[in-house]
C-alpha cells in the first residue's frame, strides 16, 4: 500500500502540514463549532488513509480533501438535525470577544451551500469551474450560489453588525 521509503507516519504528517489548516477553517465554518470541526478534519484524514487514492497533482487532492470534508460536514449537520441536542442558549452566558468585522460571524448564519462556495471562491481562491467540480454542480450554478451567498453575508452582516 505505502512504498517502502515512506512510512504512513511520515505521510499523515505531510497531509496535516499541507491541507489541516485549510480542511479546519473549512469544516469550523460549515458546523460553527471548534470540537465538530475537528472531529470532521480527523474523519477526512482517516478517510484518506482508507481509500489511499492515486491523484494526478497536489490540486487533485486538495480537491478530493476538500470535497469529502465538506460532506463529512454536511453528514454531520445532517445528524444534528435528526438528533436532539443540548440548547447552548439556556447554559451561562461566557464572555467571548467579538471580532472587529463580525463578517466571519455572519458567514457562519448562512445556508450550507453558501458558505461553502464562498469559502473556496475567497479564501481557498478556487476558480468557479473547479469549485463546480468539487461540489458537482455546474459552474453557472456556482456562480449563482456565489451571488445569492454575496448578497445574504451583506445583509446578515448590515443587520446584526452594523
Amino acid at each position: 500500500m505505502y512504498p517502502t521509503s515512506v512510512r504512513p507516519a511520515d505521510e499523515m504528517e505531510r497531509v496535516m502540514q499541507l491541507y489541516g489548516n485549510i480542511l479546519y477553517r473549512l469544516c469550523l465554518v460549515m458546523l460553527g463549532n471548534a470540537s465538530d470541526a475537528e472531529e470532521a478534519v480527523q474523519e477526512t484524514i482517516i478517510r484518506y488513509f482508507q481509500k489511499a487514492p492515486a491523484f494526478a497533482d497536489a490540486e487533485h487532492e486538495k480537491a478530493w480533501l476538500l470535497k469529502v470534508a465538506a460532506n463529512k460536514c454536511r453528514d454531520m449537520l445532517r445528524f444534528r438535525s435528526t438528533h436532539p441536542q443540548l440548547d447552548l442558549e439556556s447554559l451561562p452566558e461566557i464572555p467571548v470577544e467579538k471580532s472587529e468585522s463580525g463578517i466571519l460571524e455572519a458567514l457562519m448564519t448562512l445556508p450550507e451551500k453558501y458558505k461553502l462556495v464562498l469559502i473556496l471562491y475567497y479564501v481557498e481562491e478556487y476558480r468557479v469551474g473547479q469549485i463546480a467540480e468539487i461540489i458537482g454542480r455546474t459552474p453557472s450554478a456556482v456562480k449563482m450560489r456565489l451571488q445569492k451567498g454575496r448578497k445574504l453575508l451583506e445583509e446578515t452582516y448590515r443587520k446584526e453588525y452594523l
